[in-house]
């Protein structure tokens, strides 16, 4: 089975890597290759010197050979089939909580309201410790997985450890299925400026936003600022038509153009909600694929300004194919470009190292564009900001206080010793209580070095190597003393951004994803940025060259 299955994989796959031979060649290579794959995978199980498992070396082969051309060139088996439809859809069944692993603890970490989770008891900080009677510790994180989600109305029975009690408290929920909103928040950061979140590019993804945009607008927005940081990409058609909400029925977003498919041209199909609305679009490193048809649309039509980091530079296009046993694959077929015709991708998959290894596009074929209005922009490597704004680049010690659930504890704990909160919006710890979650994190165990101690340690291995050690052994073990000391005052130095995820952990607490998204309004340097170029009109029509 598997291996009729492989060959009808291996058939699709040497059939592309073989367009440009002329038609007898290609299907003569492609049965060749086919029949000694086969029989080099018959040969192998039935004399290589251990008992092997047929599948697993199977799907080793298939990874690997899809590998070799990019990373977004998949095979989906029959048991992923359905994690790969919610990457589309954003439906899955469960009970509508997120979970996380802290040091082989698995801690609620988010509830999504509406949901089973939250109507019948779940808290985000509880600890799941049994999922229908089997001690979570001795399952693996895929195991855990396939327990929490399930079909449509099946029961679904926790046991959890909650901050404040000392007894496991027992809770059974029925699955539901569950839509994952593309917009988890959308609201006003000002009187005149309204913010809008969207993280992915499921489907009604477009319908999400038009909703946010009419009602911020209903609330008084004067601006708009269109949040995609993060956001990985999804579906085109859901990009096409977030564009569409800002641009008027008929204009081109996006082209694509494959080996073995003729051009297509996507166009915007609908009126649109506002084509005038001052637009800000917030993007970082993790804005990629559909995030960038948005905001490479948005800045080539001059529709609105571009703050933050360049994005990612994932100019491909993916398409899926069944294959037998329902199972998939998910091949790349295309680049995608610009209404500007600029294709922004920055690995460079078909010229790859001798050692196998991808380059970038050098910038030296870098391409000029020109704007609506007449404004540089380029191709390769990802959309350039209008605005720069680099994010706050997270340190060693707040990565390794987060990642040991050190934040969660501490905001279950102040949960528990305080019934309610300011807004969130207003929200913030005084500095006494920083301190007292300093002294909190006293008696806990962590151990980390720092960027410059492990630079320091590899300078150290170097002067060894070379023999200038000795020389230098009195200056390095005065750094490295020096390093030691500061290292206690880290979670002083690192005070903003350690207070920041400690805010977002506790307004969470009370109100859920919104409480996390306000909390941060006054930290986002981005978001501030935005507002203050939204709130300047002059600035911001004279940065997009408008009239």
């Amino acid at each position: 089975m598997k291996k009729k299955l492989v060959i009808a994989g291996c058939v699709v796959l040497v059939v592309g890597m073989l367009g440009f031979a002329p038609p007898a060649d290609r299907y003569f290579e492609i049965a060749k290759n086919v029949e000694i794959f086969a029989d080099v995978f018959k040969d192998v199980n039935d004399l290589y010197v251990d008992e092997i498992n047929p599948n697993k070396l199977m799907r080793t082969g298939i990874d690997a050979m899809l590998n070799s051309l990019d990373p977004y060139t998949n095979f989906i088996s029959e048991d992923e089939v359905e994690d790969y439809k919610t990457l589309h859809t954003g439906e899955y069944g469960g009970i509508g909580a997120m979970t996380t692993e802290f040091n082989h603890r698995t801690v609620v970490t988010m509830i999504f309201k509406g949901y089973p989770a939250f109507e019948h008891g779940l808290k985000i900080g509880d600890e799941i410790v049994k999922v229908n009677g089997q001690e979570i510790y001795r399952l693996s994180e895929e195991e855990i997985k396939q327990l929490m989600s399930g079909q449509e109305g099946t029961l679904i029975k926790l046991a959890v450890k909650r901050f404040g009690s000392d007894h496991l408290i027992d809770l059974e929920f029925k699955r539901e299925t569950i839509k994952r909103s593309n917009v988890p928040y959308f609201g006003m950061v000002t009187k005149d400026v309204g913010y809008l979140q969207l993280t992915e590019f499921t489907r009604e993804a477009a319908k999400e936003v038009k909703k946010g945009v009419v009602s911020l607008r209903e609330q008084g927005a004067k601006c708009i600022i269109l949040d995609l940081r993060g956001n990985p990409g999804g579906l085109l058609d859901e990009a096409v038509n977030v564009c569409n909400i800002f641009l008027a029925k008929g204009k081109k977003v996006v082209t694509v153009k494959g080996r073995t498919q003729e051009k297509y041209i996507n166009e915007t199909l609908n009126p649109p909600v506002d084509t005038e609305i001052p637009l800000a679009v917030l993007i970082d490193r993790g804005s990629a694929s559909a995030s960038e048809i948005v905001a490479g649309t948005i800045q080539d039509y001059d529709r609105g300004i571009i703050i933050g980091e360049k994005s990612f530079g994932k100019g491909l296009v993916q398409a899926s194919k069944p294959l037998t046993y329902n199972s998939q694959v998910k091949i790349t077929i295309a680049k995608y470009y610009t209404p500007t015709d600029r294709c922004i991708q920055v690995l460079d998959y078909s010229h790859r190292r001798e050692d196998g290894t991808v380059g970038t596009v050098p910038d030296s074929l870098k391409k000029e564009f020109k704007t609506t209005h007449g404004r540089l922009v380029y191709d390769i490597g990802g959309i350039d900001p209008d605005i720069k704004v680099p994010s706050d680049e997270a340190s060693m010690i707040t990565r390794i206080v987060y990642s040991n659930g050190y934040i969660y504890d501490y905001a279950s704990r102040y949960a528990f010793e305080h019934p309610s909160i300011s807004p969130a919006k207003t929200f913030g710890l005084t500095d006494q209580e920083y301190l007292e979650f300093v002294n909190w994190m006293k008696d806990k165990s962590y151990t980390y070095r720092s960027s410059v101690e492990t630079q320091l340690g590899a300078l150290t291995d170097v002067a060894k190597k070379e023999r200038y050690y000795m020389d230098l052994k009195t200056q390095l073990d005065q750094i490295s003393s020096h390093l030691s000391d500061s290292r206690k005052n880290d979670m002083i130095a690192f005070k903003d951004q350690i207070k920041l995820l400690l805010e977002k952990e506790i307004a969470s607490r009370y109100y859920f994803e919104r409480g996390a998204v306000e909390v941060g309004f006054k930290y986002d340097e981005a978001v501030n940025k935005a507002v203050e170029t939204l709130s300047n009109l002059p600035f911001y029509r004279k940065t997009l060259n408008l009239p």
